[in-house]
């Protein structure tokens, strides 16, 4: 593509934007600027600031200028911080006083602000009339905070609490509001409204160990949670400007495997945590906003807040019977109470960013000279005469002569630059009783295959939350009633190409078809098959033809408003509705074409297709936390659950002749004429229904945290599962020990900071089966019948779709997890350890169905599974003067094995023919194995000649494979029986990694900051094949077929060439699978924020930044990307993956951006 339409593709804004940032970048001059990003834990009581000064200087590299005199150090303060910048503590210290601060290289020079002077005359005849006020300031606990700094806010009239937290100041009697503040505490500010007696609650500000993780149904503090948990925040995903928060998600938490469906615009996600528990639905809960059952397809990463994995069954427990695969919690952003009444009334953010994609890596194919050699190699080999090119194929001189290479289907197939943005605005504010968040994103996404079927993604979101306290208390220190709301809205369209299986994979056409077959004819029309194979067609055409033309489109709501109500401190219920609806409408026209023999269509085609429906989830807590004797610290936590799904119904559609050959015309009611031979053709059916209804229970005790226990019990009710079977009760149960707060782990301050060990267990469950498996439904459906004579007259008939099962039930997963978090050397390294066992019992799975039932087999409780894996987690963050880094490290290891399938050969069959056309069964459970493990021959590389064939015997001198000649594979005679059998054949492969890893890096340097992610997986295979075998000889070929033999010595890994049929290329065997091991730098992110060079901007950050995606890989696999799900189609087998046979990639892509927030 000519580079200046490239150019010409972004828009002029942002073009602008790269000048100016190139310009001004390289224009900065070297100066000294106080970065505040020093961090500093300090716990000193009742000490003066000259002593935290000097403790400061201590812990970092900058000493303290300043006249006593003029500066009062003397006063006595309390501070406790973690992890705090030298700045915030600063303007703690002196918050009260009129002292400034300036940064000279790492000197701090202290001194009292300039006044304007006036007369003491004014001063007497301006002093307005005064009152006194006292109070009491006191953290969460009710421990007094003595040190804390009071004042009138807009005013320098202020106070320090003494030794038990109390004040007592003088205040004009026109003063509205008073500002409380203390070193690691949240600000609050409290209107004075004629009051003289306060008591003031102060909250510990998140930092570090002290901020809070979501657990479900509440919140908890870091440092004293007993689950295996993980939170991610909102910069650590938005930094990586990605379409979807779960590719930013890639490599950042241990346990965590997500791998994306296919790389094509809009495609979903493999999500599994700690293993595949189940052949059924194996992905975890996501609750969004304390809502169950969300999806992070749509959700626009800008939106998130935080994201909690619960990953072990005890943190999960509590969500009972959804939670047998993990829970994924998901808090998106809100407001911030009391902006209102500052100098803003909001903050405004938008990040936007405009890029480009292209394939990563192309899979080599054969060019057309290469092709007719290797097609007369294999009738050579075959004993069959050459071809005569010079008939069949158009332009064989100018192919002969290297003049033209042939068809590179792939090349045509491939969109160069496919252009993608993404935009969002954000708005967070309040009020003193009210917060609002608003956010408005777009994204818009190419695919980078589709030719001319402009493959293409966009979202449209909506966010509002909002809370308002309608009552406090009489002290004003709690809410006591308080409302708010949730509310998601998103609205998709998508057009693809087709990505199943071999015959609907345009990734795999584009390989196999010919390259001696042109493009275009000399007309400038897609060209007709050509004598060489006249049932081979132009696969760029059949795909516009075919698939070109559609457009899905997905319409969801989520929204959910609460109450909450406090009637006493720390006594709290909570009732939450939540209402989920989704619509979603697929439209196609398929024209007339004729491309090949075999491949035309004499009608054009309409369908449509249209869903809708809704659920809603009720939800009622009583959450009570107290204290005995600021000892023994309680969380007692009661609810309950409704929740009703399926609400909706399909219609569907499809009519040939249409009255206009236009997709944009191409409505059902554009094809007038019904047909009675079956191409007019109209359904419609209701969703299946489901509800549960739950009782849960949590109860959290700390002795003087330092010894924790957790104690979870949930019963779930399912519509899924008979009466005698329908409850599932789910407990767990876990610990936790601070060892360093002990006594005897004194002294070691700076060198182990913290170290805490956690135990659990317990039981989680999954009813995700389709409604009332228990009972015989009725079908209607193609159940036409005669009674009588009379031939002539139709009955509608029925019968029962299943055999039911009364006695199917929960599946359940136990799990077993000992734990070690721990931080050393000031905080700087950062440390976690995970050992776990997880058993998944009773399998919801299909039976087989065998021909004798006339039905629909039944759902029953089919298997167990066990998953056993360690993971580990390192962290360092430290800073040097300006430069500030931290390096994260993870990695997980995970074993799966079936351990029992409720048959009698302990085996769920996988299907036939997903290789290729007449291969047999490539993947498979089975007791012993891990879950979709890969099946076939072992090959001992290929025969050389004819001897080594005749001397290829089993222990009784038995010529193993009679028939093979030179240039055959050697297949394992596994059982020893001399004759190579489907008794030989056994795993092959494994397309579950034993370990997945994650890196993640940050840098910054006065302004300047680079991120670097990385995830990878090793340990796994991938079974591939790009090509059709036996029914497809003229298929053209992947270069890896130069490994071919083609005489003795020449390979030893792929057999001869065989045109047609052949054991050698039809057994499923390893030569079909390959390492999948791979490391890939998954996103490198530069930026520099202008505010630190512009101080006079109206912003609070103007950053510019270029981000790359995909950047390298490391891996030794053949295909065009090793991260795969699965690139076949079939739903039955949702735990199969690893396979491909026309994978779409993942594209790497370049962006630039800019975030600004005012």
């Amino acid at each position: 593509m000519n580079k200046l339409l490239i150019v010409k593709k972004i828009p002029i804004a942002m073009r602008i934007t790269c000048l100016l940032f190139c310009l001004i970048v390289f224009q900065l001059q070297a100066e000294d600027v106080y970065s505040q990003k020093t961090k500093i834990s300090l716990d000193m009581k009742n000490t003066t600031i000259e002593k935290v000064l000097q403790t400061i200087e201590e812990k970092s590299d900058y000493y303290f200028l300043y006249n006593n005199k003029l500066v009062n150090v003397g006063r006595k303060v309390s501070v406790r911080v973690n992890e705090a910048t030298i700045a915030d503590i600063l303007d703690k210290l002196f918050e009260s006083e009129d002292v400034e601060y300036q940064v000279e290289g790492n000197q701090i020079i202290l001194s009292p602000r300039e006044k304007k002077m006036v007369s003491s005359e004014k001063s007497v005849q301006q002093q307005p009339q005064q009152r006194e006020i006292t109070g009491k300031v006191t953290d969460a606990s009710g421990q007094p905070l003595p040190g804390a700094t009071v004042v009138v806010k807009g005013t320098t009239i202020g106070t320090v609490t003494d030794a038990d937290g109390m004040f007592s100041l003088r205040v004009p009697v026109d003063a509205e509001t008073l500002q409380i503040s203390f070193v690691g505490m949240k600000t609050e500010e409290i209107p004075i409204a004629g009051r003289t007696v306060f008591n003031i609650v102060l909250e510990e500000e998140a930092i570090g160990l002290a901020e809070v993780v979501a657990i479900g149904y509440g919140v908890q503090q870091k440092r004293l949670t007993t689950g295996a948990t993980v939170q991610v925040k909102s910069d650590q995903i938005i930094k990586q400007n990605t379409v979807s928060p779960m590719t930013a998600l890639q490599g950042l938490t241990p346990g965590l495997t997500i791998i994306k469906q296919t790389g094509e615009p809009g495609s979903g996600f493999k999500v599994n945590i700690r293993g595949l528990g189940t052949t059924g639905n194996a992905e975890p809960l996501i609750v969004i906003d304390g809502v169950p059952g969300g999806s992070l397809d749509y959700l626009p990463p800008g939106d998130i807040e935080s994201i909690d994995i619960l990953k072990d069954a005890a943190s999960a427990a509590i969500y009972g019977s959804r939670a047998a695969n993990g829970v994924i919690l998901v808090t998106t952003k809100s407001g911030m109470r009391g902006v209102a009444k500052g100098p803003k009334k909001a903050q405004i953010t938008y990040d936007g960013s405009y890029g480009v994609q292209n394939l990563y890596k192309k899979l080599p194919v054969a060019n057309a000279q290469e092709y007719a050699v290797l097609i007369n190699e294999s009738r050579v080999n075959t004993q069959q005469p050459l071809m005569d090119f010079a008939s069949l194929v158009p332009d064989w001189d100018k192919i002969e002569s290297g003049a033209w290479k042939g068809t590179d289907w792939l090349d045509e197939l491939t969109v160069k630059d496919a252009p993608m943005q993404n935009h969002a605005l954000n708005v967070v504010g309040g009020g003193e009783n009210s917060t609002y968040s608003l956010g408005l994103s777009y994204a818009d996404q190419e695919g980078i295959f589709g030719g001319p079927v402009n493959s293409k993604y966009n979202r449209y979101s909506l966010r509002l939350n909002s809370d308002y306290v309608l009552l406090r208390n009489a002290s004003d220190t709690f809410d006591v009633l308080k409302i708010g709301e949730r509310l998601r809205y998103h609205y998709t369209t998508q057009r693809g190409i087709g990505t199943g299986n071999q015959y609907w994979n345009d990734i795999f056409s584009c390989t196999v078809t010919s390259p001696f077959l042109p493009m275009y004819d000399e007309n400038g029309e897609y060209h007709y098959a050509i004598p060489w194979n006249p049932q081979e067609a132009n696969p760029i055409a059949s795909m516009e033809y075919q698939r070109g033309h559609n457009k899905s489109k997905n319409y969801n709501l989520n929204s959910s408003v609460y109450l909450e109500i406090q009637p006493i401190k720390n006594l709290i219920y909570r009732s939450q509705f939540g209402y989920n609806m989704s619509s979603s409408s697929w439209r196609s026209y398929t024209p007339i074409y004729d491309l090949s023999a075999t491949v035309f269509r004499d009608h054009d085609q309409v369908s449509h297709n249209m869903s809708s429906g809704y659920g809603w989830t009720w939800e009622n807590t009583l959450n009570y936390s107290f204290d005995i004797n600021q000892q023994h610290a309680f969380n007692v936590l009661a609810g309950m659950s409704a929740e009703k799904w399926g609400l909706g119904e399909d219609i569907s559609g499809t009519n040939i002749d249409c009255i206009f050959t236009d997709f944009k015309y191409a409505w059902l009611t554009n094809t007038p004429v019904v047909n009675s031979d079956g191409t007019t053709r109209l359904s419609s059916s209701p969703w299946g229904k489901g509800a549960i209804l739950s009782y849960f229970g949590r109860v959290n005790y700390d002795y003087l945290k330092k010894y924790m226990l957790t104690v979870i019990l949930r019963a779930d009710g399912s519509s899924n599962f008979a009466r005698d079977n329908r409850w599932g009760y789910f407990p767990s149960v876990s610990g936790g020990w601070i060892i360093t707060e002990e006594p005897f782990m004194a002294g070691l301050d700076g060198k182990l900071d913290f170290l805490k060990l956690r135990v659990s267990w317990g039981q989680n469950g999954n009813q995700a089966i389709p409604a009332f498996q228990y009972l015989a439904t009725i079908s209607y459906q193609n159940v036409n019948y005669f009674f009588g004579p009379d031939k002539t007259k139709v009955y509608i008939g029925a019968y029962p779709n299943i055999l039911p099962n009364p006695d199917i039930t929960w599946e359940t997963s136990e799990q077993t997890d000992i734990g070690i978090d721990a931080f050393f050397l000031h905080n700087r390294l950062g440390f976690s350890f995970d050992w776990y066992k997880k058993t998944t019992k009773d399998w919801l799975v299909r039976a087989d169905n065998l021909a004798s039932y006339g039905t629909g087999a039944p759902y029953i409780n089919g298997g167990d599974v066990q998953n056993k894996g360690v993971e580990i987690a390192l962290n360092w963050a430290d800073r040097v003067k300006d430069f500030s880094y931290d390096v994260g490290v993870n990695v997980s290891y995970n074993k799966n094995e079936v351990t029992k399938i409720a048959n009698s050969e302990g085996i769920i069959y996988g299907p036939d023919h997903v290789l290729g056309q007449g291969t047999t069964e490539l993947f498979r459970a089975q007791v012993g194995y891990p879950i979709g493990y890969f099946r076939g021959y072992k090959t001992l590389g290929v025969f050389q000649n004819d001897e080594q064939v005749k001397n290829y015997k089993n222990s009784e001198g038995i010529i193993i494979q009679p028939n093979a000649v030179a240039g055959d594979l050697i297949f394992v005679d596994t059982n020893g029986d001399g004759v190579i059998s489907d008794a030989d054949k056994v795993m092959i492969g494994d397309p579950n990694p034993d370990y997945v890893i994650g890196l993640n890096m940050n840098f910054a340097f006065k302004g300047f900051d680079l991120s670097i992610v990385g995830n990878g997986a090793f340990g796994h295979q991938i079974a591939c094949c790009w090509r059709r075998w036996a029914d497809s000889p003229l298929n053209n070929f992947t270069t890896n077929i130069f490994k071919r033999w083609h005489g003795e010595g020449s390979s030893n890994r792929y057999p001869r060439l065989i045109f047609g049929a052949s054991p050698n290329w039809q057994y499923v065997s390893d030569i079909f699978i390959e390492n999948g091991d791979y490391f890939r730098l998954s996103n490198i992110t530069f930026g520099y924020d202008f505010k630190h060079l512009l101080n006079n901007v109206p912003f609070e950050q103007l950053r510019l930044f270029v981000t790359g995606q995909n950047v390298y890989t490391f891996t030794k696999y053949f295909g065009m990307d090793p991260e795969i799900g699965t690139s076949t189609d079939d739903s039955n087998y949702p735990w199969a993956k690893g396979i491909d046979i026309g994978y779409y990639p993942s594209p790497r892509t370049v962006l630039m951006g800019v975030s600004i927030k005012f």
